[in-house]
């Protein structure tokens, strides 16, 4: 791997984590202003909108610049999101804004490493990329719950951080989390200084916004009529709802059926998040391009798995089976994201096919999201929710199971 990957890791590992701490914090914040719990999941829906109307034009702007430039700019975005928090402005509206440059983000990020290794290393690349998030994720929930925990609130702060509290006039225990997470964006925005040009240029293109709409669309059918891209495709818009939602659920459910308080159920999450990154580390040793879809079933274990959570009450069994969860979802996702990149970087460009592969995997966020916080609203039990959410991922695994086998009976 060249030198310019690891940095390129580096910065979007300082970058993710300071995206799941803010959730918790924002998370907190809400708590602290006693909103209804139907508001929490909509936080993620804040995060995510931005990621799904945005789509046909963030694809086009990754390409247009070298993407360490648009990739500093998009940190800078998170940076004004956190801000917005410190000042007192609305948390879902703060997210909203923090996905704003989330959705700047992406396509860079994944359009550099595109561009920057050949197919054969794209797996294990994305071994790296994803493990490296996944500990971004583990350790940004954990900072998450240490941001919020009643010792740190406790903690007097220096004379010049209350003078900067003061400052924003902001009435909440949480101003050294809002801090923290500003000085991380900075820092993430400052370290993209050391990701370099890769050189690779594309032709330009129409920036009349109705054409570029239009031509999106026709290059998200044609990556989706294409046999592994839409196949590949199917299954990472899954995987990525039941992350999203998952989320919440596992903090919903150490709160109701451990008796965790925020801080603690954030760092279970982490427990997840480590079975992810030793999946994704067996994908990449083990697990070529060519292989990926036929580890479609695991994809219906994994939905199978999510309604035994309803049976257990012990934090040692708790973690044992998110530790499975996480290794099976990442031992899956790695080598199925490799392969939808690389298809849709035949197909497209690299910014434009990681834009649409956004937009279809931040629509299942949206729609998984959305029904979870239905449910939250309707109050609907966590027991049925569990074996209603696990249903449905394990059905709509089997249904892209059964379209991939047709498909390849057809081309035989």
């Amino acid at each position: 791997m060249p030198s310019v990957f690891y940095r390129l890791i580096a910065v979007q590992f300082i970058s993710a984590l300071a995206d799941n701490a803010l959730l918790i914090v924002a998370i907190a914040r809400l708590v602290e202003l006693a909103a209804d719990d139907w508001a929490i999941p909509l936080l993620k829906l804040s995060f995510t909108l931005c990621y799904v109307f945005l789509a046909p034009f963030v694809g086009p702007l990754a390409d247009a610049w070298p993407k360490g430039q648009v990739m500093m700019a998009a940190n800078g975005l998170k940076a004004c999101a956190a801000l917005m928090l410190l000042t007192g402005v609305d948390p879902m509206l703060a997210l909203a804004f923090a996905g704003l440059g989330a959705a700047i983000y992406a396509p860079a990020k994944y359009g550099l490493v595109i561009e920057l290794l050949p197919a054969h290393q794209l797996v294990r690349a994305n071994g790296f990329v994803e493990g490296s998030t996944v500990c971004a994720v583990i350790l940004g929930t954990v900072a998450g719950g240490l941001l919020v925990s009643s010792g740190l609130r406790q903690i007097p702060m220096s004379d010049s951080l209350s003078d900067f509290a003061r400052f924003f006039a902001l009435d909440s225990t949480l101003h050294a989390g809002m801090v923290s997470l500003l000085l991380l964006y900075a820092l993430a925005a400052v370290m993209n200084l050391g990701v370099v040009d890769s050189g690779a240029r594309y032709p330009h293109h129409t920036r009349h916004p109705g054409a570029i709409v239009k031509r999106f669309f026709s290059e998200n059918r044609q990556l989706w009529r294409d046999p592994l891209g839409g196949i590949s495709m199917a299954v990472t818009t899954v995987l990525w709802g039941i992350g999203a939602t998952l989320q919440l659920i596992v903090l919903r459910w150490a709160t109701e059926s451990l008796g965790l308080a925020l801080d603690k159920a954030a760092y279970l999450q982490g427990v997840t998040a480590l079975g992810v990154v030793a999946g994704a580390a067996l994908a990449s040793q083990f697990i070529s391009l060519a292989n990926a879809p036929r580890l479609l079933p695991i994809g219906m274990v994994l939905g199978l798995l999510v309604p035994a959570m309803s049976g257990i009450h012990s934090l040692v069994w708790a973690a044992c089976l998110l530790m499975l969860v996480g290794a099976l979802a990442g031992f899956f996702v790695v080598p199925m994201n490799a392969l939808l990149q690389h298809r849709g970087s035949r197909l497209l460009t690299a910014g434009r096919s990681i834009a649409v592969q956004g937009f279809n995997e931040n629509g299942g966020i949206l729609f998984m999201t959305a029904l979870y916080a239905a449910a939250t609203a309707w109050h609907v039990p966590l027991h049925s929710l569990l074996w209603c959410f696990g249903l449905l991922v394990a059905s709509a695994m089997a249904m892209v199971f059964i379209a991939y086998r047709s498909s390849t009976k057809a081309m035989a």
